[in-house]
């Protein structure tokens, strides 16, 4: 049985486990590690429970000692962007105002986390996922760790591009690179419905094409703060693509996602369509871009970089 940690315990491990325990999953083994162990406790019996009715996954608490040897440790641990006052629309700062609340819980779980697996292989997904990821890169070296980078970001493009075309979004190949956060890139050139360009299609509809790219940008950039003005946070869409990114490293299926790895190129983690396998990266995809796209892009390296370096600053306190 696959075993797969989690620490953390609030409602993206909750949305996760729900989505990993699913029946067509890969039925694994589940530990929440939770800084108070009674809440870990809780959310696994409730989960055992649920597992018990959908599939042959098992979920129990337990401490950093269970967590070595597990085939992937996710990290969901961490202030959320309401708790934490980034969910102001127009502070292009986002997500990264969590940094200097997040990076300190960081050093303390890779720390713990490293004295019982210095190999474990990580996903990050505390917001900002990137800067954090690449905090967890330098405190272990040895790890192998991802972002959950814009995985959830190039599904609601997709979603939206759909809704615009009037197709599902699993027929639409599109994504985002960069950052998880507001610097993120759309790279329309690319995108596609069915072969036919995107931008072509939106010509031949008699759309405002730019209108339309700025409304669904609009709408990509500000989806957590919507969803967190509804219902407090969002959950359930980054769960879904989590247990998503899981299952494709544990079940080392191949499977193409827009995660965030750490890429020399740009000296910092990046979200870039990524085969996902047992190792972690399998191999990177570099979507043809524009020269303003490839700007863009740089310019999101540019500022996930010095994302980086407020989080390591914490290392130095």
């Amino acid at each position: 049985m696959k075993r797969i940690g989690i620490i953390g315990a609030g409602a993206v491990t909750a949305a996760t486990v729900s989505s990993l325990i699913a029946p067509a999953g890969i039925d694994p083994e589940i530990i929440i590690v939770n800084r108070t162990h009674k809440r870990a406790v809780g959310l696994a019996e409730d989960f055992t429970y649920a597992a018990a009715a959908e599939s042959r996954a098992t979920v129990r608490a337990g401490s950093y000692a269970d967590l070595a040897g597990a085939d992937l440790v996710i990290i969901t641990a961490g202030v959320n962007e309401k708790d934490g006052g980034a969910t102001d629309r127009n502070d292009d700062e986002g997500r990264r105002k969590l940094i200097p609340a997040n990076a300190r819980a960081y050093i303390d779980m890779i720390g713990q986390l490293s004295e019982v697996d210095p190999k474990a292989t990580v996903l990050v997904v505390t917001d900002p996922p990137d800067p954090l990821a690449s905090l967890a890169r330098r405190i272990a070296p040895e790890m192998t760790v991802l972002s959950s980078g814009t995985t959830i970001d190039s599904l609601r493009f997709r979603y939206w591009i759909g809704r615009e075309l009037g197709v599902p979004a699993s027929e639409v190949d599109a994504v985002v690179l960069g950052e998880h956060g507001t610097s993120a890139v759309y790279a329309w050139s690319s995108a596609r419905v069915g072969g036919r360009r995107v931008l072509d299609l939106l010509v031949e509809s008699g759309a405002d094409v730019v209108e339309v790219q700025e409304r669904i940008r609009e709408s990509v950039k500000y989806s957590n703060i919507s969803i967190i003005e509804g219902i407090g946070a969002s959950q359930h869409g980054i769960g879904s693509v989590v247990a998503d990114i899981a299952e494709a490293i544990v079940g080392n299926s191949h499977a193409i996602m827009p995660v965030a790895s750490y890429l020399e190129e740009f000296d910092t983690f990046v979200g870039m369509p990524t085969v996902l396998g047992r190792e972690g990266v399998v191999r990177i995809l570099r979507p043809e871009l524009t020269e303003e796209e490839q700007a863009l892009l740089e310019e999101s390296a540019r500022v996930l970089r010095e994302a980086d370096a407020v989080a390591f600053d914490a290392l130095e306190r």
